[in-house]
């Protein structure tokens, strides 16, 4: 199986080196001067945890021609990134295609790259790229699957990740599996802007942090009385003392530990334009369906002038 990955940052770098690894047939699209670098040195994963580094020799291209084909085409890029692709995608050959990330508009970008095969993914990866390697912590989980009413793709999936380091869970219904996973990140990227990505600041803040499942909650119930579905299941309860209790505890270690630095803060301050273009997504949304999140605004508020 070919495969190539448009896209080097950390999750792109993570989900390649663990499918080259495992024997696929890997290829990496990156430009500029950290392409230079992967055709010279190879891909370093450092992992923030773990002591033990490795280089990945896995080959490197920067243009996707029209008549190279794969067999699978990932796609991880930025949520504001892709439409910059999408006529390279739908001149070339390759018919499936996986656009793993955030992503509020699978169904335009379906339509836009008609006559292929579109999956979308979300992958369990955080850190950073350095000069010269991607720092980095990979749970090697992937959520991935296609839009509700599309023909299964779960052989598919199983192709590709089957004795690989990465756990693919099949999901049949990506479009609301990103539109909730929006729904949870966007309140937690508006604290990273309130506290300027210190979170330390906010460990000991209970009426904060429980604003921050408030707007959460504000958004799932605004999504589910629309007559779309909450996922993953465990969420589906989202309305108990369970869950905000769960989410309490999750907040408190991620804003009293490196977690969070790691998984939230530093993707919130270097990704703005894409948490931007999340927050109006989802107040696009919840206004057609005349949803009302006062506690989502006041947050979006206090996130001061990051927020565009």
């Amino acid at each position: 199986m070919r495969i190539l990955v448009i896209g080097a940052g950390v999750i792109g770098s993570n989900l390649a080196a663990d499918l080259f690894s495992s024997g696929r047939n890997v290829t990496l699209l990156a430009r500029g001067e950290w392409a230079d670098v992967l055709e010279k040195n190879g891909l370093l994963i450092d992992p923030i945890f773990s002591p033990w580094k490795k280089t990945y020799r896995i080959p490197v291209i920067r243009k996707l021609k029209t008549d190279d084909i794969y067999d699978v085409i990932l796609v991880v890029m930025r949520y504001t990134q892709i439409e910059s692709l999408i006529s390279d995608l739908a001149a070339n050959g390759s018919k499936n295609i996986v656009f793993v990330g955030n992503n509020l508009a699978p169904q335009d970008l379906v339509e836009k790259l008609s006559g292929k095969n579109v999956l979308f993914g979300f992958s369990m990866a955080a850190g950073h790229r350095e000069k010269d390697r991607v720092v980095s912590i990979s749970l090697h989980k992937i959520t991935i699957g296609q839009l509700k009413d599309a023909a299964s793709n779960e052989r598919l999936i199983r192709e590709i990740f089957e004795g690989t380091k990465t756990k693919a869970t099949y999901q049949p219904n990506m479009e609301d599996y990103l539109l909730c996973h929006a729904a949870f990140v966007t309140p937690v990227a508006f604290a990273c802007y309130y506290c300027d990505g210190d979170l330390k600041r906010i460990k000991n803040d209970k009426s904060y942090l429980n604003q921050i499942i408030d707007a959460n909650i504000e958004g799932y119930s605004a999504i589910e009385n629309a007559g779309h579905e909450i996922l993953p299941d465990p969420d589906k309860d989202y309305h108990s003392r369970k869950y905000r209790r769960t989410c309490y505890t999750v907040y408190k270690i991620m804003c009293a530990t490196v977690i969070g630095k790691i998984c939230a803060s530093d993707h919130a301050l270097n990704a703005t334009e894409e948490m931007s273009a999340l927050n109006e997504g989802l107040k696009k949304f919840f206004d057609e369906h005349q949803a009302d999140c006062p506690t989502y605004l006041k947050l979006e508020h206090d996130a001061k002038t990051y927020i565009s």
